[in-house]
């Protein structure tokens, strides 16, 4: 038996033979042509194509992983649209007539090397991308296959690393786990693999040379941890877990109907955080109290110009009609970042994570703004809506977007139009500073929502999606925790609730914890809110003493 050591991605067991995915890489050489516009026009219809393909994929992934999951084919789509890319492959076959597949060759192999050196983790994401986006085109070009796998019967896919698009591609009932050599564990692929609620693991030392091609396996996925020919006791043994883990599955089943209240008589909101309006069955399937967070950026993402009020009022209202008059946050545009669309025309940023994103956008755009609010204060009469603003840092933010908020209902009363005139509205905490000054901005908001994401982030100067500092990053860090209760108190002595709806909501491990100091509701994913109420039921806050000092 061979073992190979590794980060989790996501945890759970798989058993079975090993599938090695095949990387079907073109090997492009340098054919001259005499006739550039006929292939500009190559690469133009392969454009086409490739932008069809990843609209499939995008409607495939958003059926199977969710509107913000999928969001990323859409992103792959701008970028094939993108006029520096687009602009990079015709200077290289006009100037110095060469094949579009070479042309795109060079233009991927360029823009890899420059965002790779550049010392920005987003940027360096949008390498991986390129090369993504790039290599579906050749493909296209070339008339090769598709990447994939050849075994029927279900398997653990082994590869060196697998883009967002070759995840979706696979077919789910025929993958029982991955493991992958390279990647980190915040990449697109392993959000994917967590969505999808597949066995994980990163193993840099995995074999990719072929010789465990075939061969039984498990995927501890729970301990980041590869069996090679695993001898049958550790089998056994991780058909046991497996076992037990379905029982458990099948026993959160029973929670659904019962209140989120613990032994001692503490009760807790459990909230679900979506992206899209295809999300709310799984909202309503996993008895959720409400949204706690509706991501409406990814309803500028999967557009090519800004939506107008009309679409975003029926969405809006179709979520508030849908959940039968239950609380449904609606968290403003928040682009910026890792979260870009191309038609914002925003300036390139050194450090993105600290620039123009957030509600710090709207108060720049003050017109893109408007039309958001005038479609979330109409959607407001046909439920339970409120309005959630992004990373707000000052009480001055606050009194600006309160003064945007003033026009805007003058401009609804002078057309008659109605609205909910009580609309409760909230704000993030996700940067130190407003931690620090929770105490002051309680007093002029109805709610809080801790991003724990941000906050820890920025409280801890790591970036999360850089594998090279991943081992210095904890989310469970004292200094975020104390500010975390620092918020909930700051909120509870100004009469108003704090929420968590960043991924630490859904840690089980600190579930107590929250409880003990007054957390008063989550917002997770839908999938999370069952064994968080069994967790919940089974607490008793008065035997739990939590130190933080």
């Amino acid at each position: 038996m061979e073992k190979y050591s590794g980060k989790s991605v996501f945890g759970g067991i798989a058993i079975g033979r090993i599938q090695m995915f095949k990387k079907r890489r073109q090997e492009i050489k340098n054919i001259k042509s005499d006739n550039p516009a006929f292939e500009i026009t190559r690469f133009n219809n392969a454009r086409n194509i490739a932008i069809a393909e990843l609209e499939n994929l995008y409607n495939k992934s958003l059926k199977e992983v969710g509107e913000e999951n999928a969001a990323i084919f859409k992103i792959h789509q701008m970028m094939l649209n993108d006029i520096n890319y687009t602009e990079c492959v015709e200077n290289f076959i006009t100037k110095q007539g060469v094949s579009a597949e070479f042309a795109i060759a060079a233009t991927r192999d360029s823009f890899h090397y420059m965002f790779s050196e550049i010392d920005n983790e987003y940027i360096k994401a949008r390498s991986v991308d390129v090369r993504d986006v790039s290599e579906r085109l050749i493909r296209i070009l070339c008339n090769a296959e598709s990447n994939g796998m050849d075994s029927k019967v279900p398997s653990i896919i082994v590869s060196d690393d697998l883009a967002p698009s070759e995840t979706v591609q696979l077919d789910k009932d025929l993958v029982l786990g991955f493991v992958t050599a390279h990647g980190s564990s915040n990449s697109h692929t392993a959000i994917l693999a967590r969505t999808m609620g597949i066995p994980a693991v990163i193993s840099e030392n995995i074999p990719l040379d072929g010789s465990i091609n075939g061969k039984m396996a498990v995927i501890d996925g729970y301990n980041g941890m590869v069996y090679i020919d695993p001898d049958k006791r550790l089998v056994k043994e991780m058909q046991t877990i497996q076992i037990k883990e379905l029982q458990r599955r099948n026993l959160l089943s029973k929670l659904k109907g019962k209140e989120n209240i613990t032994l001692d008589g503490k009760k807790v909101d459990l909230y679900a955080n979506i992206g899209n309006t295809k999300d709310l069955s799984s909202v309503i399937e996993n008895d959720a109290d409400g949204i706690g967070l509706f991501r409406s950026e990814f309803i500028y993402l999967e557009k090519n110009s800004f939506p107008t009020e009309e679409e975003q009022f029926q969405i809006y209202k179709t979520v508030a009609e849908s959940l039968s008059g239950k609380r449904v946050v609606i968290r403003t545009l928040d682009i910026g970042a890792d979260k870009q669309a191309d038609y914002f025309n925003l300036e390139k940023e050194e450090n993105p994570a600290l620039g123009l994103r957030g509600i710090r956008i709207c108060l720049t755009n003050h017109e893109v703004f408007k039309t958001q609010l005038r479609a979330l204060y109409r959607a407001s009469v046909f439920g339970q809506i409120a309005i959630m603003y992004p990373l707000i840092t000052s009480v001055e933010e606050i009194y600006e977007i309160k003064r945007i908020s003033d026009e805007v209902k003058k401009e609804l009363d002078k057309q008659n139009i109605p609205y909910n005139r009580d609309i409760k509205q909230g704000i993030m905490i996700e940067t130190p500073a407003s931690a620090l000054i929770s105490d002051k901005l309680a007093k002029e908001v109805d709610f809080f929502s801790i991003g724990t994401n941000d906050l820890s982030q920025y409280a801890l100067a790591i970036d999360r999606q850089n594998s090279e500092v991943e081992r210095f990053y904890n989310s469970h860090h004292l200094a975020v925790l104390r500010m975390i209760k620092m918020v909930v108190d700051n909120a509870h002595k100004n009469g108003i609730r704090a929420g968590i709806c960043g991924d630490l909501g859904g840690d089980l491990s600190l579930t107590e914890t929250f409880i003990k100091i007054g957390v008063d509701e989550l917002s997770v994913l839908p999938s999370m809110i069952l064994p968080l109420r069994g967790k919940i039921r089974k607490t008793d806050t008065s035997k739990i003493d939590i130190e933080f000092e």
